[in-house]
Order: structure tokens, then sequence, then C-alpha cells
């Protein structure tokens, strides 16, 4: 997806983990994501750049479709898919 997307996506599930370090942001889209349904999308807010990484890497994972992200003003907005 390209950027203009992810800006005016909206997500079924918002996990706010600004101001945790890892694994703050993973721990908070594990949880989050038991909430999202199959086909919809969870947003993660983040201000640990190791989430750049590490949710990738966790959604490969469990299977889910990482959609990319967006720098906001001081952390960024992570998209996640559930798929399964």
């Amino acid at each position: 997806m390209s950027e203009l997307d992810l800006n005016t996506i909206q997500a079924n599930k918002v996990v706010d983990a600004r101001g945790t370090s890892c694994p703050g942001p993973i721990l908070a889209a594990k949880k989050g994501i038991a909430d999202v349904k199959v086909g919809e999308i969870m947003e993660v807010l983040a201000t640990d750049s190791g989430t750049m990484k590490d949710l990738p890497a966790w959604c490969k994972k469990l299977g889910y479709d990482y959609l990319g992200d967006v720098e906001a003003a001081g952390y960024w907005k992570l998209f996640v898919k559930k798929t399964k």
C-alpha cells in the first residue's frame, strides 16, 4: 500500500503502544489482535523504533499481512491485516 492509502485507512482497532519499548508494542499488538476479526485491520501506534522491524516479523510468523507504516508527529502508525 502507498503512504497515501495508509493515511486514509480506517482501522477496525487502534492499539496505542506509544511510550513503551520492546517488547511492549508487540505485547500490545498480540493482545489487540484478539479483538480483530479476519479481514479487518489493526493500527498500532508506537514510539519505539524497534517496532518497525519487530511488528513485520511478528506478522510473518503468525501469517498476518503487514500493510506498512506511516510516520506521524513523533511516532509511527503501523498497519496489520488479520488474515486468519
